[in-house]
Formats: C-alpha cells, sequence, structure tokens
C-alpha cells in the first residue's frame, strides 16, 4: 500500500500547490475525527482488526480440538432405555410335534413370543486400556493448538505492521498537502511582489502571467494530494475495522520517527544499524538472520507444521497396534401383559443381567489404506522441508535488502536535512535579491523548486526509513510496537469499572 500512495503522492510533492479554499472544508471533517496516535492505532487495530479476529477464532477452534482428543482416553457411559406395546404379539410358527407327539411331523402351530408390555434398560461402563492412536491423537491436538496459537501472533505482526505502514502513509500524505499549501503560499506571495513590482515598472508582464498561470497549475495537484490525504486515511480505517471510514485521522508528523543524527532509535530492526553504517555488515546480518530464524512467525509455523506431520504419521502407525478396553454392562429387562405397570409388577416379570469383560480389538487388513496414508503423510513432511529451506533463504535476502535500504535511507535524511536548510536559505536570498531589483523572477522560480525538491526529497528519505524499519521487524518477527499497544491496551481494560 505504500507503494501505491508514494506513486500517487509523488507527482503531487513536486507540483506543491493549492488554493486555500478547501482548507476550512478539511478542517470541519478533521473536527469530527477520531485522532489516534502510532501506539493508539496499534491497540485499536490489535483489539477490532477482522484478520485478527478470524485468527483468534481459529485458535479458540483449536482448543476445542485439544478437548475433544482427551474426550477419547476418558471413560464413557452409555444408558439406553425403551418401551414397547405390543398392538399385537407376534407369533413363531413351530411343528406341532414339539407339543404333541401324536401330531403330523408336517403340521405347525402359532406361538406368540412376548406380552402385551416390555421394558428394556442398559447401563454401559467402557473404559479404554490402551489405544495407541487415541494418546497420540491428544498429542497431535496439542501441537495443532500450538501451531494456530503461533498464526495468531503471526497475523498480530502483519496486522501491526500494515497498520504502522497505514499510519506512515497518513502522515507521508499530511505532508504532501502541507508542503502543497507551503508552495502555494510561496507562489501567491511572490506573485503579490511581482504585481506590485509591475505596476512600478520594474517587472513585466510576462513574469505575472508566468506566475498566475504556474499558480494556476497547481490547483489541481493540491485535490490530488487532499484526495490521497483521504484515501490513506480510509485505508487506515480499515485495518483498525472503524464502522465509519472517514471518521479517523492520525496525529504527530512523518518527522517525528526520523532518525537522528547518532541514531538512538527504539526498536531491534535500528539497532542493527545504530552506528550509521558504520559496524560490520556482516555481524549485522548473522545477527538479523539469527534474530529472524528464531522469532519469524512463517518458520516457526512451518516448523509446528512439521512436528504436526510427524504426530499425525504417528497416528497413521498406530492403527497397526491392538486397542483394549474393560467394559461393563447392567441391564434390566421386563415383560407384562395387560396394563402396563412400570417394569412389571415384579420381580417374577423382570430379569436383571450384570455383565464385566475385557475387549481386544487388532485390525489385521484394510485394503492398503493405511500404507497410502502413510506415504502421503511422509510426503507432507519433506515438502515441508522444503518449505521451510526456501523461507530461511527467502528471509535472508529479505533481511540483507531492507538493512541496505535503511542504511541508504539514513544516509539520504542526513544529506537531505542539510540540503533542505541550504534550498530554504538560498530561496530567501533569491527573493531578497528580487525585491531590491537586482535578482530576476525566473531566479526566485528556479529557488522555489529547489527548496520544494528538497523538502519532498527528505519527505521521501524518511518515510522511506521508516517503512524499511517497519517491514525489517516484520521480516524478523519482532515488532516492539506489540509489547507497548498491549500493555496500552491492559492499562486501558484496568480503567473500565
Amino acid at each position: 500500500m505504500g507503494g501505491v500512495l508514494r506513486t500517487a503522492v509523488v507527482p503531487v510533492l513536486v507540483g506543491m500547490a493549492a488554493p486555500a479554499v478547501a482548507q476550512q472544508a478539511v478542517a470541519g471533517q478533521q473536527a469530527t475525527a477520531r485522532v489516534f496516535s502510532l501506539d493508539q492505532a496499534l491497540v485499536e487495530g490489535l483489539d477490532r482488526n477482522r484478520d485478527l479476529a478470524t485468527a483468534r477464532l481459529e485458535l479458540e477452534s483449536a482448543q476445542g480440538r485439544v478437548r475433544e482428543a482427551w474426550s477419547s482416553v476418558f471413560p464413557t457411559l452409555d444408558l439406553n432405555a425403551s418401551y414397547t406395546r405390543n398392538v399385537s404379539v407376534p407369533a413363531n410358527f413351530l411343528p406341532r410335534i414339539i407339543f404333541d407327539p401324536d401330531a403330523d411331523p408336517n403340521e405347525l402351530v402359532a406361538v406368540k413370543f412376548g406380552a402385551d408390555n416390555a421394558w428394556s434398560f442398559q447401563l454401559r461402563a467402557e473404559q479404554k486400556l490402551f489405544q495407541a492412536s487415541a494418546f497420540v491423537g491428544v498429542s497431535a491436538a496439542g501441537r495443532y493448538q500450538a501451531l494456530q496459537r503461533e498464526v495468531v501472533r503471526g497475523q498480530a505482526i502483519e496486522v501491526a505492521t500494515r497498520i504502522k505502514l497505514g499510519y506512515y502513509d497518513a502522515l507521508l500524505a499530511r505532508e504532501a498537502v502541507r508542503l502543497s499549501e507551503n508552495t502555494v503560499q510561496r507562489v501567491r506571495q511572490t506573485l503579490d511582489e511581482t504585481r506590485k513590482l509591475n505596476e512600478a515598472g520594474l517587472s513585466s508582464s510576462y513574469d505575472v502571467l508566468r506566475l498566475e498561470v504556474e499558480l494556476a497549475n497547481l490547483e489541481p495537484q493540491l485535490r490530488r494530494a487532499r484526495n490521497a490525504a483521504l484515501a490513506s486515511r480510509r485505508a487506515l480505517a480499515v485495518d483498525l475495522a472503524s464502522e465509519d471510514l472517514e471518521s479517523v485521522d492520525v496525529t504527530g508528523s512523518l518527522f517525528d520517527f526520523a532518525p537522528a543524527d547518532e541514531a538512538v532509535t527504539e526498536g531491534p530492526a535500528v539497532t542493527l544499524v545504530a552506528d550509521g553504517g558504520h559496524t560490520d555488515a556482516t555481524a549485522e546480518l548473522e545477527q538479523a538472520v539469527d534474530i529472524a530464524l528464531d522469532s519469524r512467525s512463517d518458520l516457526r509455523q512451518l516448523r509446528l507444521t512439521e512436528d504436526l506431520r510427524h504426530t499425525e504419521l504417528r497416528v497413521e502407525q498406530s492403527e497397526y497396534l491392538p486397542q483394549v478396553s474393560l467394559f461393563g454392562t447392567y441391564s434390566i429387562n421386563a415383560q407384562q401383559n395387560g396394563s402396563p405397570a412400570f417394569f412389571g409388577a415384579s420381580d417374577a416379570q423382570r430379569s436383571y443381567g450384570r455383565q464385566v469383560g475385557i475387549q481386544v480389538s487388532m485390525p489385521l487388513f484394510a485394503g492398503f489404506r493405511r500404507p497410502a496414508r502413510t506415504a502421503q503423510i511422509r510426503a507432507n513432511i519433506a515438502s515441508t522441508r522444503t518449505q521451510t529451506a526456501l523461507v530461511s533463504d527467502l528471509a535472508k535476502a529479505e533481511i540483507r535488502t531492507l538493512l541496505e535500504q535503511m542504511t541508504e535511507a539514513r544516509e539520504r535524511v542526513r544529506g537531505q536535512r542539510l540540503a533542505v536548510r541550504q534550498a530554504e536559505r538560498g530561496y530567501e536570498i533569491a527573493r531578497a535579491q528580487y525585491r531590491e531589483g537586482i535578482g530576476s523572477q525566473l531566479e526566485v522560480t528556479d529557488a522555489e523548486v529547489a527548496l520544494r525538491q528538497s523538502e519532498f526529497n527528505y519527505a521521501e528519505a524518511v518515510y522511506d526509513f521508516v517503512s524499511a524499519e517497519a517491514r525489517l521487524d516484520q521480516a524478523m518477527g519482532v515488532v516492539p510496537e506489540l509489547q507497548r499497544a498491549s500493555a496500552l491496551a491492559m492499562e486501558r481494560e484496568s480503567r473500565i469499572p
């Protein structure tokens, strides 16, 4: 998003212009906006961001899977009860010779089995004594929960980085508007002076016309700058899950985050270049890579995924082992004719059963399903290892690039800070000479363009530095603002009655 915004802001900063008519309308909109500092924006975003909320819900689901896995090793208790009313008692046909030895052997007689009312009750308890897949499944669910917890952490880092970059985008857009308004003010001031000189016969009408054309060309660029500022604030509002996309504004200045000359800036990413490039570059890179390999979320997720795949492989292999369980049952059966009496009128109409035992189940053949699944899991493990190696190499390349970008941006900030001071001095000299009649309007215009370009270069250098810093923190998996945001969130909750 920062690259897109800067593409829109660069021509605006190069042009730098503005009518002042829209300033009051913008001020009116900002009066009703919620103004955030960077820490406040992070607290709001980490609490309300929808992507992070989805990751937290996935973690809750993983916690439910852990509880579900533990249920497979606990005892089970089942109760079954039924009542049957036989409108007509079913009958079976038996040879009559069973009841009458003199009967024809081929003759059958209907014999009713059962009574008008029948009750049954059974209580069964079972405890698994040995089921390897259940215990390994508990371990797999725990690893899945650890993976989802790391997913939440990684999503929090991503959201925090996105909010930081969005915040810097908004500050850069605001700086674009400010520089545009300053340019407009300078051009208007020069135009007023040129008109007076023209009336006095000390300046040509062409100089006046040239400044009027320049001012007219700057007006659409100022509108573009203000639109870019609104767009950047809307993008930040989306990350903050604000109900009103127009209600978010930021406080402070982009230059509040500029590196100081002595570079005592907070955060692990900045401390790596705290000496302005005078420390050993190889040691910096090794330090950053070591932090990334230990803390980078995508690498952690891949390692946890590999552990989970190994556990899944053990689960599949445990299916070859027998299952042993202890069971016990208690049952009551009763039958009665006539009007129903609950479980019979006496013990003569009911019977009791009690059983205990051990059950052993041994899988022998499942149609080559288990070898096929084992091969799939082994392939997934190899794929995860390949991804881990790839991400590690990409992390090293990314960190090296970002360290170089931070060092280069720091040097540009130092150089452009001096260039702005020199350009301001040059513009004041050109204006003074023009007012005294010893300089030309073209010299004033050139000095203003040089000042405009210097101010833009300085703002761009600061933006590049803080953006590279934020991305380097993310690449290393360490975002110091997360701890501050968590502390602020806890402090805010403690104040809620």
